[in-house]
């Protein structure tokens, strides 16, 4: 599951930031929401960063009635681009595991 979880994680990301623009604290509440993709700030703060680099995020700093102001971040065309593409190929690569699953021992 491990491994799993670490090769979707940032498209996980990517979809909710798809929904909206979010602070990181509020993509590690979401994550963590579900057992199978729960990733702390550890996980998600360098991979946000990770993401400005490759074009796929952009971040701005906003005022927080609550506090000191937070970094949002929003999909970049290159980032709705690349979502795209890994819903496409995620349907595909999930509907050929759940054939091989259903077969079962022959």
């Amino acid at each position: 599951m491990t491994e799993l979880r670490r090769g979707t994680i940032a498209f996980c990301v990517l979809a909710l930031l798809d929904e909206r623009e979010r602070y990181a604290v509020e993509l590690v509440n979401a994550l963590t929401g579900s057992q199978a993709l729960a990733a702390g700030a550890g996980t998600i703060y360098p991979l946000l960063s990770r993401l400005r680099e490759d074009k796929l995020v952009t971040s701005t700093w906003q005022e927080s009635q609550s506090g000191p102001p937070r970094r949002y971040y929003r999909l970049t065309p290159a980032g709705h681009r690349a979502l795209d593409v890994f819903r496409g190929d995620w349907a595909q690569f999930r509907d050929e595991v759940d054939l091989l699953l259903r077969k079962g021992p022959r």
